[in-house]
């Protein structure tokens, strides 16, 4: 049996595809690690075992595009990777042959929106900051201290992302950067970021949490990490996890710990930037997914992880001839 996943979306996430491809050949398969992209020098389309180029998400030609990829390669299973993507898949699982590890469209939404995580993770009884629209605090400042987080509802990646500790500051964003109402204030969580990896199985039940400290972060992706052993920030992401409507695959949740509270402040439908290390240090989603889409197993309940184990990236170069 030839298994073939499909990595959407491949960009720069080639610890990801050789994870996979090393996922396959665990589960005793032969296999293939397909890449696309809306660009052939995306550095993991020269790494995976077959590359294609497809549209932005965003066009109207990608769903055909990557419908007929998906038979074209007869994909088992699909990795959407960027949060812009994920929406056009889980719109799109239902009418494939392939299993997409994506959730479906209502928990996609409140992932990409950060009022709508927000007001999610109120309702389900798990920690987050106090939380108002942009305008509403420039309006009204009453009972809001600094410091103080602006970011955009929708954004991702730490793009837009400001720490503001003066009024003077908040007025600086609004005139210099013209940003509008979809701008939400946060008060600052206490504490160090921490990001919590999870899997959700078909059934909904959430596996193997796995807590990540973030010792240093670039450019929104983390670029020094460590697997942490924390049964609260593990509880929290699960809670905040399986109360998501039509939870499946990889999630990812990033809270702030000071050691004794904690708070939720995003949830990502998708692998982290951080997955490496959860891979690493015996998380291995990947695998158990294969498993799961070749002959229906189930995650282990309770897999060894290797708390303590540290990731220190770099970068590394893929040479090609232009054009």
């Amino acid at each position: 049996m030839t298994f073939t996943v499909l990595l959407s979306s491949a960009g720069r996430r080639v610890s990801l595809l050789r994870s996979l491809r090393a996922d396959i050949a665990a589960a005793g398969l032969r296999g293939r690690v397909v890449a696309c992209d809306v660009s052939w020098t995306a550095p993991a389309m020269h790494v995976a075992d077959a590359a294609h180029l497809v549209p932005r998400c965003t066009d109207p030609t990608f769903v055909s595009r990557v419908a007929e990829l998906c038979e074209q390669e007869r994909v088992d299973l699909v990795i959407p990777t960027i949060d812009t993507e994920l929406p056009v898949w889980a719109a799109l699982k239902d009418r494939l042959n392939a299993t997409v590890a994506v959730s479906d469209p209502p928990a996609v939404a409140i992932a990409a929106d950060k009022r709508r995580t927000n007001a999610h993770c109120l309702a389900a009884g798990v920690p987050c900051p106090r939380q108002a629209p942009f305008a509403e605090v420039r309006a009204d400042p009453t009972g809001w201290s600094f410091p103080l987080v602006v970011k955009p509802a929708g954004g991702s990646a730490s793009v837009g992302v400001h720490r503001v500790d003066t009024w003077a500051s908040l007025d600086r964003i609004e005139d210099h950067d013209n940003l509008d109402g979809g701008l939400v204030v946060e008060e600052r969580a206490r504490g160090a970021e921490h990001t919590v990896d999870v899997l959700v199985d078909r059934t909904g039940v959430v596996h193997c949490p796995v807590v990540r400290r973030r010792h240093e972060v670039r450019a929104g992706e983390v670029s020094k990490a460590e697997v942490v052993r924390d049964g609260q920030l593990a509880s929290l992401a699960v809670k905040a996890v399986e109360t998501l409507p039509g939870a499946y695959g990889p999630l990812n949740v990033q809270l702030f710990s000071d050691g004794q509270t904690a708070t939720v402040i995003e949830i990502n439908a998708r692998f982290g930037g951080g997955y490496p290390l959860t891979w690493r240090a015996g998380g291995r989603y990947g695998e158990w997914l294969v498993r799961e889409v070749a002959f229906g197993d189930v995650p282990p309940t309770d897999p060894p992880i290797e708390h303590g184990l540290m990731m220190l990236r770099w970068d590394e170069e893929v040479f090609v001839r232009a054009g």
